[in-house]
């Protein structure tokens, strides 16, 4: 992957790249349900139509989501939209993979990642990663953004999500991603020692923008990781026992330990150890081509 390059978008003064935004959006959710017909699911026509496609209140009844939410949505209205809910919409919709990308980046519901802050990868740092192949490794920041990985880790994380990945942040791609408990059996202890890692790994990042946006994002997406980082528990890094789901290798279970890497003070190497001499055989069956749009 090399070098990550990550900056935020913010607002302008007057807002006016925000309200341009929620006005794109408004148009775009339009212009999808317009497509649709109450016939594509099944249900009658009723009276006539002044204008084609979904009303609003199908829209919002097929989604299972309120028609005044809805209506704010498309009016370009000031809400929090979680993932679950954009999820559902998409669906309804129809959207392809394309268009559903396009929908979360206008509804602010994923980071804007561009070029500006460089997390540089010393190249001898870069091989010891992939140098422990077969072992999954990846390089870390404080925030848990993906550095570097070698192919073993995007091997087993490769289902991971239902949609590409844009977000490169292990914890974000715990907290946004819908089948991520099914996945990550240890999600409930682990994704609160997560934030209780970030909560002490942030002491030393008060104010810093970017850590803040992060922070503001996370909590406007996902209510489980305001609900956690509002405990303001802190962890310290100790040895921690995962198990992950893999379609094609079953139940695997790692030791996983990270390393300090001197020259990179605040990156850690996450190296995921076999626990058991059955995670340890099938670890092989996680290496295969993967699918389109499907690896993290």
């Amino acid at each position: 992957m090399g070098t990550l390059l990550v900056t935020y978008e913010y607002e302008d003064a007057g807002g006016v790249a925000t309200e341009r935004r929620r006005e794109e959006l408004g148009k775009f959710l339009k212009a999808r349900r317009a497509r649709l017909s109450p016939e594509d699911f099944g249900m009658p026509p009723g009276p006539r139509r002044r204008t084609p496609g979904l009303r609003r209140e199908e829209v919002a009844l097929l989604a299972g989501v309120g028609v005044t939410w809805y209506t704010w949505l498309e009016q370009g209205r000031r809400i929090n939209a979680s993932t679950q809910v954009l999820d559902a919409v998409a669906r309804t919709l129809r959207l392809d993979t394309a268009e559903r990308w396009h929908l979360y980046r206008l509804a602010e519901a994923m980071p804007m990642r561009n070029a500006s802050v460089q997390d540089t990868v010393p190249d001898a740092v870069r091989e010891i990663v992939h140098s422990l192949d077969p072992l999954p490794a990846s390089l870390t920041n404080a925030r848990f953004d993906i550095l570097e990985r070698n192919d073993a880790s995007r091997d087993l994380f490769r289902y991971w999500h239902s949609l590409p990945c844009v977000h490169m942040n292990s914890l974000w791609c715990c907290v946004t991603e819908p089948t991520a408990r099914a996945q990550f059996p240890e999600y409930d202890r682990e994704v609160p020692y997560l934030v209780a890692r970030l909560r002490a790994a942030y002491g030393r990042h008060v104010g810093d923008p970017a850590w803040e946006e992060d922070i503001r994002r996370l909590c406007s997406l996902s209510q489980e990781f305001a609900e956690l980082w509002a405990r303001h528990e802190v962890a310290a890094v100790e040895p921690r026992t995962r198990t992950i789901v893999h379609p094609d290798a079953g139940v695997l279970t790692f030791t996983v330990n990270e390393l300090e890497i001197p020259v990179m003070p605040e990156a850690r190497l996450m190296v995921y150890t076999p626990h058991d001499d059955d995670t340890r055989r099938r670890l092989a069956l996680t290496r295969q081509a993967a699918p389109p749009g499907q690896a993290i």
